[in-house]
């Protein structure tokens, strides 16, 4: 009896360390968060809206504070969202020690400086947003190190240098969105297995790594207004879950892959002010069942409009000025339901052009001199 008693008592007092550990365990852990924030708090130059100024108090948990998501287990900080706040703040080094962190939104803010070698600890991040501020400097590598990261956004920011090779590293990373900044380089030959990759209006130069045609996940490829060079390669064609593909503004010589026109989920091409020479295909429109923008302006295409333009039932968009084209206009073009924006100026149409009562569907019509019609 002596003995059970004893054994009980034994049980009794290891739940009680156990219960009293956690608990201290706890407290720390919400205290470090606490500070880390607090210390973020600190770094505020502007916060005109003020919600920082009356939520984040130390009297309050900081469960509780505008922006602050906890999980229900640990009651650590693994939600922060402080996105369109008109905050004009820096990143502090003690940020790091939001150990718990799976989700971060900054977004549409006056972040500046630096990113802080500490965020390399965040290693449960899933989601990151620092999109519209003022962040410079190059881009770290130690984004390389955050192996569950999924989505990326840096847009509309003035980092420089080149994109690290580290991103290849992330297996998980499903989104990476690089836009309107000042990024030079070329696009890494390996950069994981996306589904989307954003790296317009940068300063890139090179060619389009043919390994790029290596991401079969890839939905959405925007790589406009840089200065890539060179012909698109072939296995762009290859890309079949492809649903937008945006390569304007380059220096793109060479011409368009008629793969490309076999991808049967796409619904945006433009190719628009590159030196892409060549014709197009004459069964353009035979795979394209829910292609609604196609914009190949400003090139040295030639050749006729291919026949099957009116296959694209879909097709809202069609850009064609300023290139070689010849050849009639068919007149089936004018029964594209859908159609509302055609621009053919700068061309070598002839023929008879589409009669009103085909256009009356459209918002923007663009011809002009160089196409010699009769109406």
């Amino acid at each position: 009896m002596e003995k059970a008693f004893c054994s009980f008592l034994l049980i009794v007092l290891l739940f009680l360390h156990y219960v009293m550990t956690s608990s201290a365990m706890t407290k720390t852990n919400i205290t470090t968060d606490q500070l880390a924030l607090l210390s973020l708090k600190s770094q505020i130059i502007s916060d005109s809206s003020h919600f920082l100024d009356e939520s984040w108090s130390p009297a309050i948990s900081v469960c509780h504070w505008v922006g602050v998501t906890c999980d229900s287990r640990h009651q650590r900080v693994k939600s922060l969202n402080l996105s369109n706040m008109s905050l004009s703040i820096k990143i502090p080094h003690e940020f790091g020690n939001l150990s718990f962190l799976v989700s971060l939104d900054l977004g549409s803010n006056n972040f500046h400086g630096n990113l802080p070698q500490e965020m390399a600890h965040l290693c449960r991040l899933k989601f990151l947003d620092l999109s519209v501020n003022n962040f410079r400097g190059e881009i770290p590598s130690w984004f390389g190190f955050l192996h569950q990261l999924q989505v990326l956004n840096l847009r509309n920011n003035s980092f420089t240098g080149s994109i690290p090779s580290s991103f290849s590293n992330i297996s998980t990373l499903d989104t990476l969105n690089l836009n309107f900044n000042s990024i030079e380089g070329q696009i890494p030959k390996v950069i994981g297995n996306l589904r989307e990759l954003k790296l317009r209006g940068n300063n890139l130069i090179g060619s389009i790594p043919p390994s790029l045609s290596n991401a079969s996940k890839l939905e959405t490829l925007d790589i406009s207004y840089n200065s890539l060079q060179r012909n698109i390669p072939e296995g762009i064609g290859n890309l079949h879950n492809m649903n937008w593909l945006a390569i304007q503004h380059n220096q793109l010589t060479g011409s368009i892959p008629f793969t490309i026109f076999n991808i049967s989920r796409i619904e945006f091409i433009s190719f628009t002010g590159n030196n892409l020479s060549g014709s197009l295909p004459n069964g353009l429109c035979n795979d394209l069942p829910i292609l609604k923008g196609l914009y190949l302006s400003k090139n040295n295409l030639h050749g006729h409009m291919p026949t099957t333009m009116p296959n694209c039932s879909q097709l809202q968009l069609l850009g064609l000025t300023r290139n070689e084209f010849d050849g009639p206009i068919h007149s089936e073009i004018g029964r594209l339901s859908n159609l509302q924006l055609l621009h053919l100026g700068d061309n070598h149409f002839t023929g008879k052009f589409l009669s009103s009562e085909l256009l009356q569907n459209f918002i923007l019509l663009d011809s002009n001199s160089r196409d010699n019609f009769s109406y």
